[in-house]
């Protein structure tokens, strides 16, 4: 894979169709399968920011360009205000604004409406996110605000120094309302991120293996 350091926040690199297969991915793979395209993603970022030490905490902006060989990859890491109400993306001398209102909105339409048909009959009964929280208090806080967790599947993991609750909605316990209603209930108190559970699951530690948000109120009651 080459890679290419544009500046700070950008990053460009270029893998090729037999590197993709050697890492055990094929076509099909990228192009129709959405979690394992994230997995040969996420796999690719760790090499550059082993390369290029170019660590990924926050909204990325990404753009693919397919080419004969190969594909075109560049990623920029958004740049957070201080106020937290905007972000802004420097590339190619043009920047990108959004409100945070338009960034929940694209996390709730991502996660409940923009799945196509074949993905929706594959996912049925199990919409799921990553929520990362800023420390552990967080996680605390959040165990003690639900008082019941049926129909979510949750698990606790560590990874690279941060708390991430993989969270997993069952559709035949919880309607659509329900399940949104509950997004936005835990972004109160952590934010969605782009790690997937494969990666979590691969490289992060497992704190809690199922109904993690009982267990963490069980053990750890509020002061």
């Amino acid at each position: 894979m080459e890679i290419e350091r544009i500046n700070e926040n950008t990053i460009k690199f270029y893998i090729s169709y037999i590197d993709i297969e050697d890492r055990g991915f094929d076509k099909e793979d990228i192009w129709y399968n959405r979690e394992r395209s994230e997995q040969l993603f996420w796999q690719m970022m760790d090499e550059v920011n082993y390369k290029e030490d170019f660590s990924v905490d926050g909204p990325l902006w990404i753009q693919v360009q397919a080419m004969d060989k190969g594909l075109e990859i560049v990623v920029t890491k958004a740049q957070l205000t201080k106020d937290g109400e905007s972000v802004e993306l420097n590339v190619d001398d043009k920047t990108i604004q959004a409100s945070v209102e338009d960034k929940v909105d694209s996390v709730l339409e991502e996660k409940f409406g923009s799945h196509n048909e074949a993905a929706e009959e594959e996912d049925e009964g199990e919409l799921s996110f990553v929520i990362q929280f800023r420390d552990f208090e967080d996680v605390i806080q959040l165990s003690h605000y639900f008082g019941e967790t049926s129909g979510i599947e949750n698990r606790l993991f560590h990874y690279k120094d941060k708390y991430m609750l993989y969270v997993e909605f069952d559709d035949s316990v919880l309607g659509d309302d329900e399940q949104e209603d509950i997004l936005s209930q835990v972004l109160e108190f952590g934010y969605d991120c782009q790690t997937t559970i494969y990666r979590l699951e691969e490289y992060g530690k497992v704190i809690f293996a199922e109904d993690a948000l009982v267990q963490v109120k069980q053990y750890f009651p509020l002061k």
